[in-house]
């Protein structure tokens, strides 16, 4: 016994002091490349250093002014204003309404703002006047004026095609969690969005590729008001060797006090030309962006190289002699070797000495230890960007500030809903499911529910709330969707102020559009309710909360089919309420109207349907459309074999491909009445059976 201990020692000692050797070898074979990539890098940046320089000036933005046509770049809403001889974000010359606008101005030539071998950001000096004003077209909402975008932004992009959205995102990103994506941007914020950690309405933000801002400046401590309709003053100056920013910001000449003076790195964030501009964006609330005047100046460090003493003269020179060419030859080989040549022998030693390691200890291990058994660790495959995925339950916890209340979105029947931050930024919606979903029928079949929500992950739409991933971990299940600022719908509808028409009939045919695809699909929603439906920032409707019941294979194809027909049952109820303004059981209202497709099948037959409609949009209620939308809603709730159409039917009745069929002149009876509360038959529903 002690023999063998003994042995097994001896091994250990040998294997170990085997390893060593190799591992030591391998580290100064390391060593010695690193070195020579570094000599041949600089190698690349021998030359002397030159200055490269660009200067910008714009004392107007004239029509008149042909450079301001040839370098000035308009994206999105941005516009010339010929009257004011300025930039404008959004246009107030043509759009009628001017929310959720969003545009870029961009010089139209790139600039060097990196050096890509030092990494030692440019220098740069920039300083504009802005205004912000409000537009005579500002329409007025049931809750007010709607004076006051969100503001303009100073921005470093990586291209000159991409329009920013608008809204809280100031048109400075498109997608707020696109990793990898370079961008700077000094925001000039005008709408307070604590979900983004603005600290008031007034303030300067330092944006380093996220809307996010690492720096928050409150103007208000300059005695700076952004909106209060007078011009200002932006002056921003960056030291790149010493990644310096100072910031100041005035209206009557240079003020001495920066609002900001700090260290800043910017190389993080830039490739190695950049284009510069101005983003601005509006949102519920409305303001004109002007830019008056425009100078910027940058500076960047770069090697000059020369001319290398290797020619590859067969490139260069259309004919050569043989003997020249063997001259030119033997030349070549009487000099010294390349850095590349180097490294090229420096590698292949260390890939010979790392093979003969690996023999060397596999054989000894087998040798001395037939016992020992390596176990191969897991590795984790790359996963496409993305692409849903598990996460663990500290990562939730950790999103959601261990599930604060403060963090709580709202709840229904099956869990509660939690804002939450990702570590890489991103915001999302976290559904918590309930103990007491997950111990009832539905929720104990861990594996379906699995299934459930790998089906709803892989649909795509741009109308279905797309899902992040998942959460199935100390017997906990969660569901990670994206992050919608506008929240659900029926809170926008039944809540304060009056969504109007416009936005009301295009959340109608995003909805037709996202459950005629899951229909496509041969899934159905089964969820489907003005609380199910969010709204992003331009108000383009996703429909997401997905009842757990999707799958239309092996048993359940039956179940879906049924459930397809019951999605476009509540789709018809959901259209009367998003018509009418209020829920399908309206407590507030007298008894023989508190159900509403009783009640809007009562109008039907006294032709008095504009009663449907919600007053509180006043006259800018397109009527004729209105009462459409209407009888596309009615007529899903039909029975089904009294009419009721297929969602793809429902599309083409929205955007007026197909005519609607005509309507009975009263809701026809079946042997088994729907009320939309109950289920069950009651009110004005329950006629005789003919």
């Amino acid at each position: 016994m002690a023999k063998r201990d003994c042995c097994s020692s001896g091994f250990a000692v040998g294997f170990s002091r085997h390893y060593f050797v190799w591992w030591s070898s391998s580290f100064y074979l390391l060593a010695l490349i690193q070195f020579l990539v570094l000599v041949n890098s600089s190698a690349a940046t021998s030359g002397p250093v030159i200055n490269v320089t660009k200067h910008i000036s714009f004392t107007h933005f004239s029509l008149d002014d042909p450079s301001v046509l040839s370098d000035v770049k308009l994206l999105g809403s941005a516009k010339f204003s010929m009257e004011k001889s300025v930039i404008q974000i959004p246009d107030e010359s043509e759009a009628f309404d001017l929310r959720h606008q969003a545009g870029r101005a961009i010089y139209s030539s790139p600039v060097r703002l990196l050096d890509p071998y030092t990494h030692i950001p440019a220098s740069f000096q920039t300083t504009f006047s802005f205004q912000f004003s409000n537009s005579s077209n500002a329409s007025v909402d049931g809750d007010g004026p709607s004076h006051g975008g969100s503001g303009l932004t100073f921005i470093i992009v990586p291209d000159e095609f991409t329009v920013g959205r608008p809204g809280p995102w100031l048109g400075m990103l498109n997608d707020a969690c696109q990793e990898d994506y370079k961008a700077v941007g000094i925001e000039f914020d005008t709408r307070q969005n604590p979900e983004f950690g603005d600290p008031n309405d007034n303030h300067v933000g330092i944006n380093l590729a996220s809307i996010v801002s690492t720096k928050t400046i409150d103007a208000s401590d300059f005695g700076v008001f952004l909106n209060d309709g007078s011009v200002h003053r932006a002056w921003i100056t960056y030291d790149g060797p010493r990644r310096w920013m100072d910031i100041h910001l005035g209206s009557d000449g240079h003020p001495s006090k920066p609002v900001f003076s700090g260290s800043l790195d910017l190389s993080p964030h830039l490739n190695e030309y950049m284009f510069i501009g101005f983003s601005a964006s509006t949102g519920n609330k409305t303001q004109i962006h002007n830019v008056l005047s425009w100078n910027f100046s940058a500076t960047s460090q770069a090697f000059l190289r020369f001319p290398s003493e290797e020619t590859c003269e067969s490139k260069i020179t259309l004919r050569k002699s043989e003997a020249a060419q063997s001259q030119t030859t033997q030349k070549r080989s009487n000099k010294e070797p390349s850095s590349s040549f180097f490294i090229f022998i420096a590698v292949a030693v260390l890939a010979l000495a790392t093979m003969i390691g690996f023999i060397f200890c596999s054989r000894r291990g087998r040798n001395d230890n037939s016992k020992l058994t390596a176990i191969p660790e897991k590795t984790q495959r790359p996963r496409p960007p993305n692409k849903p995925r598990r996460f663990t339950f500290t990562e939730i916890s950790s999103a959601t500030r261990a599930f604060s209340e403060t963090e709580m979105l709202g709840s229904d029947a099956r869990g509660v809903y939690y804002r939450g931050k990702l570590s890489n930024g991103c915001q999302v919606a976290i559904k918590r499911l309930s103990a007491q979903f997950l111990n009832s029928q539905q929720g104990l079949d861990r594996r379906r529910l699995l299934k459930e929500i790998g089906a709803m992950s892989r649909v795509r739409h741009p109308n279905l709330f797309p899902i992040r991933g998942w959460c199935n971990d100390n017997r906990e299940m969660m569901i990670v969707y994206d992050f919608y600022a506008n929240g659900s719908l029926d809170k926008w509808l039944f809540g304060a102020g009056v969504l109007p028409w416009t936005r009301r009939f295009k959340v109608i045919n995003d909805v037709a559009e996202a459950l005629s695809f899951l229909h496509s699909k041969q899934l159905a929603h089964k969820n489907m309710k003005t609380s199910s439906v969010f709204l992003d920032v331009s108000f383009r409707a996703v429909l997401g909360d997905f009842g757990m019941v999707l799958s239309a294979t092996d048993s359940r194809r039956f179940e879906s089919a049924i459930s397809q027909t019951a999605d476009v049952f509540e789709f018809g109820i959901f259209v009367l309420e998003v018509v009418s303004g209020r829920g399908r059981l309206d407590p507030e209202v007298e008894q023989e109207e508190r159900d509403l497709v009783d009640f809007a099948w009562r109008m039907h037959v006294k032709d008095e349907k504009v009663k449907v409609v919600d007053g509180r949009m006043g006259s800018l209620v397109n009527l004729e459309q209105a009462i459409r939308a209407l009888d596309i809603g009615l007529l899903c709730t039909l029975n089904e074999s009294k009419g009721r159409p297929k969602m793809e039917e429902v599309v083409e009745f929205l955007s007026m491909d197909k005519q609607i069929p005509e309507l009975p002149a009263c809701r026809p009876v079946s042997l088994f009445p729907y009320n939309s509360a109950t289920g069950l038959c009651t009110g004005y529903s329950c006629g005789p059976f003919k």
